[in-house]
C-alpha cells in the first residue's frame, strides 16, 4: 500500500471513530502526543488525544446509531517524505468542519499528529 492509501486509511479510521463514538479508534488514528485545536461556538479549544477520545466516546447514542453518519470528503493530500498534510471537510454532530490534519510517519506507520479545525457552519 502506498503512502497516500495508508494516509487515507487513517483518515477513514478517524472518521469511523467519530461515527461510532469509539475512543479506541481515536487512539489508533492519533499519535499519543497529538493535539486537537480550534474554535467551537466562539471558544478556543485545545484537547489532548485523551480529551478528544473522551469527547468522542461521550456522544451517545453514536451518530451511526442515530442514522446521522459522519459525512466527509478529502479535499487535498500533500505528502513530503515522512510528513503529510490533509484537508478534510466533514459533517459531525450537525456541524460542518474544515479539518487540517498533519501526519507523521513513524516506523513505516502514518499517525495523525495535529488536527486544526475550523467550523464552516453550525
Amino acid at each position: 500500500m502506498n503512502d497516500k492509501d495508508q494516509i487515507e486509511k487513517v483518515v477513514q479510521l478517524y472518521v469511523d471513530s467519530m461515527d461510532e463514538s469509539n475512543p479506541d479508534k481515536v487512539k489508533q488514528a492519533f499519535h499519543a502526543n497529538a493535539k486537537v485545536v480550534g474554535y467551537l461556538h466562539g471558544d478556543f479549544m485545545e484537547m489532548s488525544v485523551d480529551d478528544f477520545s473522551s469527547f468522542v466516546a461521550s456522544q451517545q447514542p453514536s451518530p451511526k446509531e442515530k442514522g446521522d453518519n459522519v459525512v466527509f470528503e478529502i479535499l487535498s493530500c500533500e505528502i513530503e517524505g515522512t510528513t503529510a498534510s490533509v484537508k478534510v471537510r466533514d459533517k459531525y454532530l450537525g456541524i460542518t468542519f474544515l479539518d487540517t490534519l498533519s501526519f507523521i510517519k513513524i516506523d513505516s506507520e502514518w499517525k495523525l499528529y495535529n488536527k486544526l479545525f475550523h467550523v464552516e457552519s453550525e
